[in-house]
């Protein structure tokens, strides 16, 4: 047998059920096992298993006992040549396994191999190729120096980000996503250590293959999509805790003379990460805000500083009695006006928040007559204020709209693409039909064969989805995956790379999943 594929499943029956078909189409031609160990879902992932694939050799364990106990389950009793150890929220090209066969046939000196990943906005993840935590990298990716230099070949190590991504290259950690390996290396290095419960346990078993010997690959010839779900994003505290606990378990286990220093400074960094993804979060989570009060400080400051060229009669006096009250005003009135009209969400629209800028101004303006007279704006000093917040508002967004932080909204209702035949476009416009406002249906072809009389149909053809998806302003694009392969569905994805669109995937004619909803068509 050539290939044993293990899948450990908890509670993502539909990522499972669309990884297993995925799988199986991309086992079409090789000799090849699959095995699913599940650790006690309760979201009828078994049922599903069961039912559809009866040829999945099926561990149902009792209790939850971590990823590499459970993957070890499977790998004692697995025959193949290779073994890959798969995450269930993935999907396959068809060609992956045959072209990853290819790769480790003609390089016997290869123990290990991973792909590119994408993740659900077609976006690569860096962890696709990673070099080992010694304590000096990690030292440079817990203080941020990889992040300040991420191609730096000293700084960078961590995720390898001097290596490009589309080529192939030798490399010390694979991903426990996608985690190709061959097995007479497990019989002999040994499987994965069953005192990491979750994350750790892929980059120490990926050194053990070094330590003996052999080679660990990047292999991007070949994609997945790799959707991540909240457990695992890196602003997390709860990733955070357990990431780095895991990074000490490693370091006790292969640095042991350094391993109680380097086990002090990553308590130290844990605290101080925890303590700072806090911070960022709120600061992420209320970044508009913040920026737009240090912008209105900024038009306040500008014209109390412009007051002798322009005229006015009164001026921000932060030594009086009512200064500070001044400028709370000032702030607290756009705020509110620029909240009312939903100006604070990723995806902004200019209309809203000119308007949200016009309210404030109303505000300001009622709350200027209960200050004294001596004390109150002028209506010119406040006509001005309007200008110069909404200027400088404006302006911060089209330039945070450039740099990708927050989007636009050129319409105000949503535009979806849907590569597929006309009956799947209806019945994906019934379905969004009942949730959201849809502005336009783009109707893609899925195919680059178009002929002239399918103009009345579709708007464009496959490979002009990129295109279509930036000249239409996309917010979503759907794939029949009964019509177009997973490879391509893959490839289109990677093309356009745009965390502003989700990518969904029909699931055998009933379900779509992207990588924050899965939709019931029926």
């Amino acid at each position: 047998m050539k290939l044993s594929v293990i899948i450990v499943n908890y509670n993502v029956r539909y990522f499972l059920e669309q990884c297993l078909i995925s799988v199986f189409k991309a086992i079409e031609n090789i000799d090849a096992e699959v095995f699913v160990v599940d650790n006690i879902s309760t979201d009828s992932s078994l049922e599903m298993v069961k039912e559809k694939y009866p040829q999945v050799k099926l561990i149902a364990n009792q209790e939850n006992v971590g990823f590499s106990k459970a993957n070890n389950q499977a790998i004692k009793i697995s025959k193949g040549e290779y073994v890959l150890l798969l995450n269930p929220d993935t999907v396959v090209e068809e060609d992956a396994f045959e072209k990853c066969i290819a790769f480790m046939d003609k390089h016997p000196d290869g123990g290990g191999l991973g792909v590119k990943m994408i993740d659900g906005n077609g976006i690569f993840l860096p962890e696709s190729k990673r070099g080992l935590p010694t304590p000096s990298v990690s030292f440079y990716k817990i203080f941020g120096l990889s992040a300040l230099f991420p191609k730096s070949k000293r700084f960078a190590k961590y995720h390898l980000g001097y290596l490009k991504e589309n080529e192939t290259n030798e490399i010390e950690v694979l991903s426990g996503a996608y985690m190709w390996m061959r097995k007479s290396v497990l019989d002999e290095v040994g499987y994965l250590d069953e005192a990491f419960f979750m994350y750790g346990e892929d980059i120490d078993l990926s050194y053990r293959i070094i330590l003996g010997g052999y080679k660990n690959y990047y292999f991007p010839e070949t994609k997945i999509i790799h959707y991540k779900g909240e457990s695992t994003k890196k602003g997390s505290i709860n990733y955070v805790f357990v990431f780095y606990n895991a990074m000490i378990i490693f370091s006790k286990k292969h640095f042991a003379q350094k391993a109680k220093a380097f086990s002090f400074f990553i308590n130290i960094a844990i605290y101080i990460r925890a303590f700072l993804a806090v911070i960022f979060r709120f600061i992420n989570r209320f970044k508009l805000p913040i920026i737009d009060i240090g912008l209105l400080l900024l038009s306040l400051g500008s014209l109390t500083y412009l007051k002798p060229y322009l005229g006015f009669p009164n001026q921000i006096e932060i030594h009086n009695d009512y200064g500070v009250l001044n400028i709370l005003s000032v702030i607290v009135s756009f705020i509110v006006g620029l909240a009312i009209f939903k100006s604070y969400s990723k995806t902004i629209e200019i209309i809203k928040t000119i308007l949200g800028l016009i309210l404030g101004s109303g505000i300001l303006y009622s709350i200027n007559f209960l200050f004294p007279q001596s004390y109150s704006f002028s209506n010119k000093f406040l006509a001005s204020i309007l200008i110069t917040s909404t200027l400088f508002i404006y302006v911060s967004r089209i330039i945070l709209n450039y740099f990708n932080t927050v989007k636009i909204k050129k319409n105000t209702k949503r535009t979806i693409a849907i590569v597929g035949n006309t009956s799947f476009s209806e019945k994906i416009k019934l379905l969004k039909n009942k949730t959201i406002t849809l502005h336009r249906l783009l109707k893609i072809k899925p195919s680059n064969d178009i002929q002239k009389q399918d103009f009345n149909q579709y708007i464009g053809k496959q490979n002009q989805l990129p295109d279509l998806a930036e000249i239409y302003n996309v917010s979503e694009v759907v794939f029949n995956s009964d019509e177009i392969s997973y490879g391509e569905i893959i490839g289109e994805m990677d093309k356009i790379e745009n965390e502003f669109i989700d990518f969904k995937i029909s699931v055998n004619s009933n379900l779509i999943i992207g990588g924050k909803t899965i939709e019931n068509l029926n």
